[in-house]
């Protein structure tokens, strides 16, 4: 039930009573159901507004995420993940694949925890886990991709 309906069942159970309003306590009360009749109007229109105006943002959100997924899913078209600038110096900057080939990630198989390291920490050929205190070795073997060099 909402506050109109609320307020008319207000009203049938005051003409219920038979308030007289020729009386100074039936003009109070016949006053006061004006008020609060006119109260519940207002507040049933500014739910219904509301409503309005939340279902508006929601059609808004969606239109607005597909124009982002246009815009940003399509990584052949993305220039920022293929091109390092000058100013990179390819420390968690940005995407591009000058910064992803010296990053590595490594889980640390005591702890689970991920850890992020780049080409110089990897050549040195161990590291402890900042998490735990294991020691992560590492073996490196450049690999070639030419097809000459099959090792056995």
């Amino acid at each position: 039930m909402n506050l109109t309906e609320k307020a008319a069942y207000l009203k049938g159970l005051m003409d219920g009573l038979k308030i007289d309003d020729s009386t100074n306590e039936g003009k109070v009360l016949l006053a006061m159901y004006d008020l609060l009749s006119e109260l519940a109007e207002s507040v049933d229109e500014i739910d219904q507004d509301v409503d309005d105006i939340v279902e508006f943002c929601n059609v808004l959100d969606e239109d607005l995420a597909n124009i982002e997924n246009d815009l940003y899913d399509d990584e052949d078209d993305d220039y920022d993940d293929d091109y390092c600038d000058d100013e990179c110096d390819c420390d968690d900057c940005c995407d591009c694949e000058d910064c992803d080939d010296d990053r590595y990630e490594v889980v640390c198989p005591t702890c689970g925890d991920t850890i992020e390291l780049t080409l110089e920490m990897v050549e040195e050929g161990s590291i402890e886990c900042p998490n735990c205190g294991e020691l992560l070795e590492f073996d490196i073997e450049e690999e070639c991709d030419c097809g000459c060099c099959d090792e056995d």
